[in-house]
C-alpha cells in the first residue's frame, strides 16, 4: 500500500478509536495535595493541571473521541474538563465526556479497579461503537503522539499493545515491569517484582508499562464481561486482565521511545509518574532550570488548559532594602512579588510574595500568600495557604515535621489545613 493509502487508513483508525482517560483515583502518596481533589486535577506547571497531558496528547495526535471516567473527589476535575475541554464539535462526532461512577453493574460498588472502571461503562462504550480503545493513566506527565502507538498495534496484527518506558533496573520494582522477548512480545508482566527482567540487549533497563493501553475493543469487551464474574480477580488491568492474556493472545510491548515528543536536543524521553511528593517538587522545579527536561514552549505540540483571565506578573520596589524579584523561576498570570526575593522557584497563578520574604527551590501553588519575612526553602506550598508573617520554613527539619509533612528528600509540604493548626 503507498504511503497515501496508509495514512488514509491511519486516519480512519484514529477516527474510530475511542479514548478513556481514567481519572477516577485519589494519588495517596502525593499525600494532603489530594485531600480535596483527585490526583489527575493536582496543578502542575504554573498553568495547567495534571489530566491536561493526556487530554492534549489525544488532541494532538488526532483522536477527538474522549471520556473520563471519574470518582474520587471529582468536582474540580469536572469542572476543569467542562470549562476547558467544551471546544469540540459534536456534529462531527468530537467530544470529551465525563463519566462519574453511577454504580452501574448489578453489584451497585463504586470502581474496584481499572478494569472495573472500564466495565462499568460498557454501555456507554458500545454507544461509540469504536474500533479501538485506548486506555490511559489521568495521572501522569508526558507527551506522546498516539497516533504512531494505534499505528502500531495495527501493524503488529496485536491484541492488546502496552506502552512501555526504560526505567533503571535498581527503580524498575516500584512499576508494573513488561517482559519482552527479541522481537518485543510480551512474555512477562509482573507488578512490583523484586527482581525485574531486563529488556534484551541492554542489562541495566527494564520496561516499565505506562498504564497506556491499545485494545481491539470487541476483544476487550469480551475480556470485561469475563472479568467481571470472576471471584478471585481484583478488576484491575495490571494485575488480572493483561498477565492473562501473554500465553493465548498477541500482546506486544511499544517503546515509548518511537512515539514520544521529545525536547529539541533531549535525547532522554520525558514521563514522570508524580505521584509522590517528592517527584512532583523536583518535576516542577525542573520547569526553572535554563533548558527543562520537559518543554512546555514547544508550539508544535502545545498543552491545553483552562485558566482564568489574569493580568500579567508584577515585580514592585527596588531599593537596597527590598527589591522584588524572581530568578531562575516560573512565575504564572496574576502573581505579585512585592519587595521579595524568589529563587529556583515556581510560582503558580495568582500567588502574592510579600516585602522581605525568601523563596528558594520551592512551589508555590495557586493563591498562595507569603507572609513579610518569611523564609521558605525547599517546600511545596498549598493551594489557598496564607503563611503567617516571618514563618521560616527548611531550616530546621526538625520543627518542620513537628507542623508539617518532610519527605525522606527533604521537602516540607505545608497545606492550608496545617497552618491553620498552628
Amino acid at each position: 500500500m503507498d504511503s497515501t493509502g496508509a495514512l488514509a487508513d491511519l486516519n480512519r483508525a484514529l477516527r474510530g478509536t475511542l479514548a478513556l482517560v481514567l481519572a477516577g483515583g485519589r494519588g495517596s502518596r502525593l499525600r494532603n495535595l489530594t485531600d480535596d481533589e483527585a490526583k489527575p486535577a493536582v496543578p502542575f506547571g504554573g498553568k495547567f493541571r495534571i489530566v491536561d497531558f493526556p487530554l492534549s496528547n489525544c488532541v494532538n495526535s488526532g483522536i477527538r473521541r474522549i471520556a473520563v471516567p471519574t470518582q474520587y473527589k471529582a468536582h474540580t476535575l469536572i469542572q476543569h474538563v467542562q470549562r476547558g475541554w467544551g471546544f469540540f464539535r459534536a456534529e462531527i462526532n468530537e467530544f470529551v465526556e465525563l463519566w462519574p461512577a453511577q454504580q452501574q453493574t448489578s453489584e451497585e460498588s463504586w470502581y474496584r479497579g481499572t478494569a472495573d472502571a472500564v466495565f462499568q461503562n460498557l454501555d456507554l462504550v458500545r454507544r461509540h461503537d469504536p474500533d479501538y480503545i485506548l486506555v490511559l493513566a489521568g495521572d501522569h506527565v508526558y507527551r506522546q503522539d498516539y497516533s504512531k502507538l494505534l499505528a502500531y498495534h495495527i501493524d503488529k496484527k496485536a491484541d492488546l499493545t502496552v506502552s512501555c518506558v526504560e526505567v533503571p533496573l535498581d527503580q524498575a520494582k516500584e512499576f508494573g515491569v513488561v517482559g519482552v522477548d527479541e522481537t518485543d512480545t510480551i512474555v512477562d508482566f509482573l507488578e512490583k517484582p523484586s527482581d525485574p527482567p531486563h529488556v534484551p540487549g541492554k542489562p541495566e533497563v527494564a520496561f516499565a508499562s505506562m498504564g497506556i493501553y491499545v485494545f481491539n475493543a470487541r476483544f476487550l469487551m469480551e475480556l470485561l464481561e469475563k472479568d467481571a464474574i470472576d471471584p478471585n480477580s481484583s478488576h484491575d488491568f495490571g494485575k488480572d486482565i493483561i498477565p492473562a492474556l501473554i500465553k493465548s493472545n498477541r500482546v506486544v510491548a511499544h517503546r515509548f521511545g518511537d512515539s514520544c515528543v521529545l525536547t529539541p536536543g533531549a535525547v532522554e524521553p520525558y514521563w514522570r509518574d508524580v505521584g509522590t511528593v517528592d517527584a512532583y517538587w523536583e518535576a516542577n522545579l525542573d520547569l526553572t532550570t535554563i533548558t527543562p527536561e520537559l518543554d512546555l514552549y514547544d508550539e508544535n505540540w502545545p498543552i491545553w488548559t483552562y485558566q482564568l483571565q489574569k493580568p500579567a506578573a508584577k515585580f514592585v520596589f527596588d531599593s537596597d532594602d527590598r527589591r522584588g524579584m524572581a530568578v531562575d523561576s516560573v512565575v504564572s498570570a496574576g502573581c505579585i512579588v512585592s519587595g521579595a526575593v524568589v529563587r529556583r522557584s515556581l510560582l503558580f497563578s495568582c500567588v502574592r510574595v510579600n516585602s522581605y520574604a525568601l523563596v528558594e527551590d520551592t512551589v508555590v501553588l495557586p493563591e498562595a500568600d507569603i507572609g513579610r519575612h518569611c523564609r521558605i526553602h525547599k517546600a511545596i506550598i498549598g493551594a489557598g495557604c496564607k503563611v503567617p508573617e516571618g514563618l521560616v520554613v527548611g531550616e530546621d527539619p526538625v520543627e518542620d515535621a513537628r507542623r508539617f509533612h518532610v519527605t525522606d528528600k527533604g521537602v516540607t509540604l505545608v497545606t492550608r489545613q496545617m497552618l491553620e493548626a498552628l
